[in-house]
């Protein structure tokens, strides 16, 4: 058996799979003919384009490309800002609010092309290539670095600059320089240990290292993914406790039976729309992690409501920075329950015993021992690697669609989502429509997709979604409401 040092080749050759998603929705399609997309709406397409290759590069990494696109729609709200007649940027408040005259349309554009493209250069610094074809190709010269605020390059060079220093030591180990770390980027350095091993469960309310099998029949490994995230700087929270969940159910609750049985049930009773949900929300049309996710839904937002360029800078800036947020509180909260996910907890209850489930690729339900159980997914993913409590998807999901909703003022989406169900695990099946009539109800298809797909149980996503409209209700009281009217009280 190899060892952890497969983690970042494992998740290449694997997540990208599991996580990939074919979109034949209209609603990501292009802007119609007669509605020119703003340019902070062009520039999150660049920066989704640029998460979704870091991805295919190493894998599918959901709280590091969170903050990545934290950091770029803050970049282009701070770049904004600087033009606004109230709005205070992240890192300099109201004081480089440029004069009245200068307050245009096209300096807005300038400014915010430069920020985010420093700070996209930063965090994904192999796709240098791909940012400055992008970059030239809209107008603009990548070898002015000017951060001189009398112009709109010098504002957008020095806020990126600003965040880019900001966001240098703020707990994510972006260089791989903290302390107790291997000096590989983003790497653990609070010392990590399971208290289980593949091998030997101890205790099955706790994490389950689970093994991976790639193409050529080698077995690896994963270990928890990022589980110092609980130290990383949120943007608008006060910390990554503030919002903890409370206790999660364990062994010999008659809470937790239920549940498991309920996972169980939905494996084993996999129809069409339930497997299209399941892909659906793996994280959508080309995998960005659910922080990308939700911006391509805010990018059906700005559409539908033929947003212009002021309101989708403050529409990506909220929905980007909660995700980020969501999932430093969500890690917080992993990190201290460190709970088991089914594939530990059903064989525990089931030991020794034959249960129906489903068969794997194109097998439907069959009848299985217990140890032979497995999520909807593809042979070569078993469960994401890091704890269960609370879920991912949930949180995030429940977060972003309150924040919708605070943000336009109504909870109404108004699209669905037409999709082939299996597309991405087996033989494709006829295509099914997925409604997506609100913020709230796609929000709660994320969550049950994530019990359905047989990788959380019901507490994950209903103490998931909590977390996440409760922070998301207080980010948007407490926080971006006073970013936009220019009395926030900057941190340092």
């Amino acid at each position: 058996m190899k060892t952890k040092s497969s983690l970042l080749r494992l998740l290449k050759k694997t997540l990208p799979i599991f996580l990939m998603a074919v979109c034949i929705q209209t609603g990501f399609s292009q802007f119609d003919k007669e509605i020119k997309p703003s340019a902070a709406y062009k520039w999150l397409s660049v920066a989704l384009e640029a998460t979704a290759n870091d991805v295919d590069r190493v894998g599918a990494r959901p709280t590091i490309q969170s903050r990545s696109l934290g950091i770029a729609t803050t970049a282009m709200y701070d770049a904004w800002a600087a033009y606004d007649d109230k709005a205070a940027g992240s890192r300099f408040g109201t004081s480089l609010r440029r004069p009245k005259a200068e307050r245009t349309k096209k300096n807005k554009e300038t400014a915010i092309a430069y920020a985010i493209f420093r700070v996209l250069l930063d965090v994904y610094p192999a796709d240098k290539d791909y940012l400055t074809k992008e970059f030239t190709k809209a107008g603009y010269n990548p070898k002015n670095t000017s951060t001189d605020p009398k112009s709109a390059e010098g504002v957008g060079n020095k806020v990126a600059k600003a965040l880019i220093d900001y966001r240098k030591n703020d707990g994510a180990n972006q260089h791989g320089d903290e302390i107790g770390c291997n000096g590989v980027s983003y790497s653990d350095y609070t010392y990590y240990q399971p208290v289980n091993t593949y091998k030997k469960v101890i205790n099955p309310d706790r994490w389950h290292p689970l093994p991976f099998v790639d193409a050529k029949g080698d077995t690896f490994i994963v270990n928890f993914l990022t589980p110092h995230w609980y130290r990383v700087k949120p943007f608008g929270l006060e910390s990554s406790a503030q919002f903890r969940a409370p206790e999660y159910p364990k062994v010999g609750s008659e809470q937790l039976a239920k549940e498991v049985q309920e996972v169980i049930d939905f494996n084993a009773n996999l129809t069409p729309e339930r497997k299209a949900i399941i892909e659906f929300m793996r994280d959508g049309p080309r995998s960005t992690g659910q922080a990308g996710h939700w911006l391509q839904f805010a990018q059906m937002v700005s559409k539908r409501d033929k947003n212009d360029l002021d309101r989708d800078v403050k529409l990506f800036f909220v929905v980007g920075t909660t995700a980020m947020d969501a999932f430093i509180a969500c890690w917080e909260t992993k990190r201290f329950y460190d709970s088991s996910r089914p594939w530990t907890l059903v064989r525990h209850y089931h030991k020794g015993e034959k249960i129906r489930g489903w068969g794997g690729p194109d097998k439907g339900t069959i009848e299985m021992p217990a140890e032979r159980w497995h999520p909807y997914s593809p042979a070569n993913f078993v469960s994401p690697p890091f704890p269960a409590y609370v879920s991912g998807h949930s949180t995030v999901s429940g977060a972003c669609a309150k924040m919708l909703e605070l943000f336009t003022g109504s909870d109404k989406f108004g699209e669905k989502e037409i999709r082939k169900p299996g597309i991405i695990t087996e033989t494709p099946g006829d295509p099914v429509s997925l409604p997506l009539e609100t913020f709230t109800a796609t929000a709660d298809m994320a969550g049950i997709s994530r019990v359905m797909g047989g990788y959380h149980i019901q507490a994950d996503n209903i103490a998931g979604l909590k977390m996440g409209r409760d922070l998301a209700q207080y980010l948007w009281k407490d926080v971006y409401k006073k970013y936009f009217d220019g009395t926030i009280k900057i941190k340092s």
